[in-house]
């Protein structure tokens, strides 16, 4: 066993013995900066400020109580008009960041700030989340939030050691659809529930590829590096929007964990029929070795005996589902856009589908009934608001978030678990148990 790894180990069994007789280290850190204490104001910050960083930015910035002084991003333009946002909402003294990949970590020295929201390509989200709670702020981190196993443990390390949170931030949990069906799972409309079904389906060809078909170094939005990784990498790269939900359902991390899945994967024709269309047969992006398959399909099995099936499926034309299911003992939900029906053992007429919409009125949740003007027009249909006002109030009540760090890795550990299972023939994979115990006793998610 070399050095390193011993020495690895070693750090992780202080960790988790520190955690074991002192549970307090995993809670917030209570302690609060002086610039922070002087305005009165929760100050968060942002890495990454591009299109997705900005409707954080604009969330953030119109809740009361909170105080904006820093942004960071390596493109110019990002900042100039991130700038420009929130001097309308009254954040006018700004300092921005954006001398390097590495200008983050000036930000960070900063003592005025909080909290940090991170939107940034993936393969930095691990290590700006570790920078930003070694720095002593609270880490809200877009999706997914790492690429490896060890990054799972890097987040879950460091949160525990150094007692600072870190939150996925999976605005699917709070749509509205989502919290209603949640309810209805929590007051027992489908008995047991004993299995669901989630993924992403949707089309990413147009912003995989610029309009030229350029995509990497020289590109710009996503497709600068989005597309590296259905190139190089066999696996479902982005579980967490569908997956984070049925979590919630199936009290993952609370009660119940994640125990083992398996991947399969198609053919990877997709990438290379749409630069075909668009480019010609003879374009030299069509010769290009595509690695990830267009369909690929994991099935997961939990401690407690459900079966959740999680299909990514981002290189052929299609409209946008994440393909919800939620199925027990008494009845079950499809929903999503377009898509909505349910059916309930007792109250639905004979086997027909009854209509979803006047269960989701019932059972809405009561956070959409309390903030349902506030939420209009915040983007995704109003759930961005919800996870930009749990990120702010965790910081701001010092306390864990709802979407705590051992959902970012449970969630985030499918990639790499797919990625294996798929290259050994769908062999079974098993999860780490990222809480090392815990989620037997912790309770089940309460979103307030």
């Amino acid at each position: 066993m070399s050095s390193s790894r011993r020495d690895f180990l070693k750090k992780a069994t202080m960790v988790s013995a520190g955690v074991a007789v002192a549970p307090h280290m995993v809670q917030a850190n209570s302690k609060k900066n002086k610039k922070s204490k002087k305005s009165g104001k929760t100050n968060i910050a942002f890495i990454g400020v591009g299109g997705r960083g900005r409707t954080h930015v604009r969330n953030v910035a119109m809740t009361p109580g909170v105080e904006i002084t820093a942004i960071c991003d390596i493109d110019p333009k990002a900042i100039e008009i991130t700038k420009n946002l929130l001097a309308k909402h009254g954040h006018t003294k700004i300092t921005a960041y954006s001398d390097g990949d590495y200008a983050f970590e000036e930000l960070l020295k900063r003592d005025d700030v909080d909290g940090v929201i991170i939107s940034t390509p993936w393969l930095w989200h691990t290590h700006m989340a570790v920078q930003t709670m070694k720095a002593g702020k609270y880490a809200g981190l877009e999706v997914s939030a790492a690429n490896t196993i060890e990054e799972c443990w890097d987040l879950v390390n460091t949160s525990e050691a150094t007692g600072i949170p870190c939150m996925i931030l999976e605005n699917v949990n709070f749509r509205r659809d989502v919290m209603a069906v949640l309810n209805m799972v929590k007051q027992g409309l489908f008995g047991e529930v004993v299995h669901g079904r989630c993924g992403y389906l949707h089309s990413l060809l147009n912003v995989k590829f610029n309009k030229d078909l350029k995509f990497g170094e020289g590109a710009h939005g996503e497709a600068a590096w989005r597309t590296q990784h259905s190139l190089k990498r066999n696996a479902d790269v982005y579980p967490t929007h569908g997956l984070g939900p049925i979590a919630a359902m199936m009290d993952i991390n609370r009660g119940n964990r994640f125990l083992y899945l398996t991947s399969t994967a198609t053919k990877a024709v997709g990438l290379k029929d749409y630069i075909e269309e668009q480019g010609g047969k003879d374009h030299p992006h069509a010769k290009l070795p595509w690695k990830q398959g267009d369909v690929i399909t994991s099935t997961i099995k939990t401690t407690n005996g459900e079966t959740i099936i999680v299909t990514h499926d981002c290189n052929l034309p299609r409209p946008y589902s994440l393909g919800f299911r939620v199925q027990g003992t008494d009845g079950l939900t499809d929903f999503d856009y377009g898509h909505r029906r349910i059916y309930v053992e007792g109250q639905s007429q004979g086997h027909g589908w009854d209509d979803f919409q006047a269960f989701q009125d019932k059972y809405d949740h009561p956070l959409w009934k309390k903030y349902e003007q506030e939420a209009a027009g915040a983007g995704h249909g109003g759930m961005d608001f919800f996870v930009a006002r749990e990120f702010v109030n965790a910081v701001k009540e010092q306390r864990q978030p709802v979407l705590d760090v051992y959902d970012a890795a449970a969630w985030s550990a499918i990639t790499p678990l797919s990625e294996a299972s798929i290259a050994q023939g769908s062999a079974p994979q098993y999860f780490p148990d990222f809480t090392r115990g815990k989620w037997i006793n912790r309770k089940p998610m309460e979103f307030k």
